[in-house]
């Protein structure tokens, strides 16, 4: 097996365009309270339902990474900065989608580049095996991510860097290579509260503990009722796709967010100030013309009508 140092994997992740590289070394985190912790931490949040229908939550496998890969050694986690320097209009007429949403569906864009250098890794000896992940699959994307440095997991439950805030989105790539690892990183959201006092609907029932079922992101995208609950419909704020109003509030976004170069994440045409009597009458043909390789597509057009509703019922 060659031996790969830190610095090559850094400049090959750095040439595919993703903009935060870190390694976390498996073994380091065998048996260690950190790492039992984390278990228990998902094992309480699933024992209480904040999961609501996401049943891929529960999966086993995300609590034990060498379920995934036997012969795992380490991951190799990265960033990707989405953030595009553009403001929502103001007024109630407005429908409001998250800013993951507003380009080209982000899960084509990771996993081409994790692709890329998942070929190149295995290319390097006939020995190295590889296994990349894009926020699809049984893996603690933000867990790895704050262990091999990239940035921690905030009150929010999201992962801020301190370069991009938590305007990014995680992959993975598990090899069989023994790496030198990164220092995990620290805390650093103090006493800040922010995130916990702004939400509508009080969704982050104590730092670092999200409920789903409270949570406006959770019922416009996942959600496949009918009719939103009440308590959510009443509180939606305009959101008919997600919601950024945690990430909105940070002092870390507010201070060090940047304007991404990856021209993908550009919003298409009309999903930055859609009214939210144009999105009520979206027909499903429009609705597919909108959102071409979006990943909004997995709100399918009944959940944008009823999203967009519920909104002009407040109004």
């Amino acid at each position: 097996m060659p031996s790969i140092d830190r610095q090559t994997i850094q400049q090959k992740v750095f040439a595919l365009g993703f903009h935060k590289v870190g390694i976390a070394r498996v073994a380091d985190w065998d048996d260690q309270v950190a790492d039992v912790s984390n278990v228990q931490h998902l094992q309480n949040w699933l024992a209480q339902g904040y999961q609501a229908d996401m049943a891929w939550m529960g999966n086993p496998k995300r609590q034990d990474i060498r379920s995934l890969m036997p012969t795992v050694k380490s991951v190799i986690c990265v960033a990707l900065n989405y953030y595009t320097a553009i403001d929502r209009p103001e007024g109630k007429e407005y429908a409001k989608i998250s800013r993951y949403g507003w380009g080209r569906d982000y899960h084509r864009i990771l996993q081409k580049r994790l692709k890329a250098f998942s070929l190149w890794l295995d290319a390097q000896d006939e020995g190295i095996e590889t296994r990349y992940y894009a926020d699809i699959g049984p893996i603690q994307d933000k867990v790895w991510a704050e262990r091999s440095g990239i940035g921690w997991i905030a009150k929010n439950s999201n992962v801020i860097t301190r370069d991009y805030g938590s305007w990014v989105f995680l992959g993975e790539v598990l090899t069989n290579l023994e790496l030198l690892p990164d220092r995990p990183h620290t805390q650093h959201c103090g006493t800040c509260t922010r995130c916990i006092e702004a939400c509508p609907t009080q969704a982050i029932t104590q730092p670092f503990v999200v409920d789903a079922n409270r949570c406006i992101a959770y019922h416009t995208i996942e959600n496949r009722a009918d009719a939103l609950p009440p308590e959510i419909g009443a509180n939606l704020n305009g959101w008919i796709a997600g919601c950024d109003i945690c990430q909105d509030v940070c002092p870390w976004n507010q201070r060090f967010a940047k304007p991404t170069d990856v021209t993908e994440f550009q919003p298409y045409p009309q999903n930055v100030a859609s009214t939210l009597q144009e999105i009520a009458d979206l027909s499903d043909s429009d609705w597919d013309q909108r959102f071409p390789a979006s990943a909004l597509r997995r709100i399918k057009p009944e959940m944008l009508r009823r999203n967009a509703r519920a909104n002009l019922d407040q109004i």
